[in-house]
This record gives C-alpha cells, sequence and structure tokens, in this order.
C-alpha cells in the first residue's frame, strides 16, 4: 500500500514569521511599512492561491489516489512546495496583522488620553492641545470598522437576500473578519463554510438609491446554507475595495 502524503497542509510548521521575507523586528515599523508588508503578503499569498487553482486543488486536496498512489495529474512538488509557502506567509501575516492592530490600539488610545483643555493662569480655560497628526496609515477611513468589501448582486430569495442584504451595501464586518484580516476576502469564505446552518451577524452600510443622503449603519442575521434554490450557500457576490 502506497504511502498517503496528502497532509503537508497540517500545523507542522513552527508558528511565527519562518518565511526570512518579513523583518524579525516588526516593532521598529512605522504604520504604514506595516500596512505595506500587509499587503505584499496578501499580494503573494493570492499569486500562489492561483497557483493551486492551477492545478485544481487546494490546500486540503488529496495528493493520492484513492488507493494511495500518488496522483499523475498534477505536479506533486510544485504543490506541496507552494503549500509550504503558503503556511509560512500565514504566519508571517498573522505577527504583522498583530503589531498592526497594537498599533492602532495605542494611537487611539491616546487620543482618548488627550485632555480636553488645560487652565491657564486667570483660572480660565485654554484651547484644548492641538491633537496628534493621524499617521497615514491611520486615518478615518482606516480605523477598525471600515468598509472593506461591497455588495455586488443579490440572488432573489437567496440566504443572503432574506437576511435583508441589497446589491450596493458595504461590509464593514463579516462575524469576526473585517478590514484587517480579511485577506481579499478568502477569510470572508472561510467563516460561511464553518457557519452553514448558524447565524452570522454582518455590519454594513446602505446609502438611499439616489446616493446623497447619510448612510444608515445595519446589523443583518445571515444564515449560510444550501438548497435554497441557487448556487453557493449566500446567494450573493461581494468584490473587495
Amino acid at each position: 500500500m502506497g504511502i498517503v502524503m496528502d497532509d503537508i497542509h497540517a500545523p507542522t510548521v513552527a508558528s511565527g514569521p519562518s518565511s526570512g521575507a518579513v523583518p524579525r523586528d516588526l516593532s521598529k515599523l512605522s504604520m504604514t511599512d506595516l500596512m505595506q508588508e500587509k499587503q505584499r503578503l496578501e499580494d503573494e499569498l493570492k499569486a500562489l492561491s492561483a497557483v493551486l487553482d492551477s492545478h485544481g486543488v487546494r490546500m486540503t486536496s488529496s495528493l493520492t489516489t484513492f488507493d494511495g498512489y500518488p496522483r499523475d495529474d498534477i505536479d506533486i512538488a510544485q504543490v506541496r512546495t507552494t503549500r509550504v509557502r503558503i503556511i509560512h506567509l500565514r504566519n508571517d501575516h498573522k505577527a504583522v496583522m498583530e503589531h498592526l492592530e497594537r498599533g492602532i490600539h495605542a494611537h487611539f488610545a491616546s487620543l482618548q488620553n488627550t485632555p480636553d483643555a488645560r487652565p491657564n493662569t486667570n483660572g480660565a480655560s485654554a484651547a484644548p492641545p492641538a491633537q496628534p497628526t493621524a499617521h497615514p496609515a491611520v486615518t478615518a477611513s482606516a480605523t477598525p470598522g471600515a468598509a472593506f468589501a461591497k455588495v455586488n448582486t443579490v440572488v432573489p430569495g437567496s440566504p443572503a437576500d432574506q437576511a435583508g442584504l441589497k446589491a450596493g451595501d458595504i461590509i464593514r464586518s463579516f462575524g469576526n473578519v473585517n478590514w484587517l484580516n480579511h485577506e481579499r476576502l478568502s477569510k470572508v469564505a472561510e467563516t460561511v463554510q464553518q457557519n452553514e446552518g448558524h447565524p452570522v451577524s454582518v455590519k454594513v452600510s446602505r446609502t438611499d438609491s439616489t446616493g446623497s443622503g447619510p448612510a444608515t449603519e445595519l446589523d443583518l442575521q445571515l444564515t449560510p446554507r444550501q438548497n435554497w434554490g441557487g448556487r453557493g450557500l449566500l446567494g450573493c457576490h461581494l468584490v473587495p475595495l
């Protein structure tokens, strides 16, 4: 009997950055540098995912036939190498995200701790001190809860439609997935697969049909499920922003 070796995707690689691509001391990087590193890692992960797609496999696909022999329809060596590289990059990405989130939290904590006013020598309140200038990577549009995806289409009668999702809605969070960790929506797909039959909280912003009024913030409950009469578990199409 042949030896089955389709578990190369298992977490046998030590945790933490191990690819050598990420600087060892992430704490010395600015927020801008961390954001650039995040984008670089996500771009490479996307490219490597495309390599697996070209072979018609995923991280969990078997590389052997049903009777234990290596498959002859794919380049097994390339698939294994690609999977290992993806594991390394995911570890690197996790480390970058941890430093990025700490930096963001520290930034907003410093803003909250800034006194509103200081008394002058006459006992009157002086003008409040100038707020520190936000780092370019931590602007109003990049705070926690920032939008990361848009609903392109919704199929009538689908789980997405029944939850109240509409085309044009802007996604701010999908379960535990947000703008910091969505990894080009791959984490949204994972959340959907892991919560089939269970409601997922989806926070969206919605503008009126004219687009001139203020956006309405909604918290919808979306339950992924099969056999609703269409393809997929949601019945909607999301595009990254």
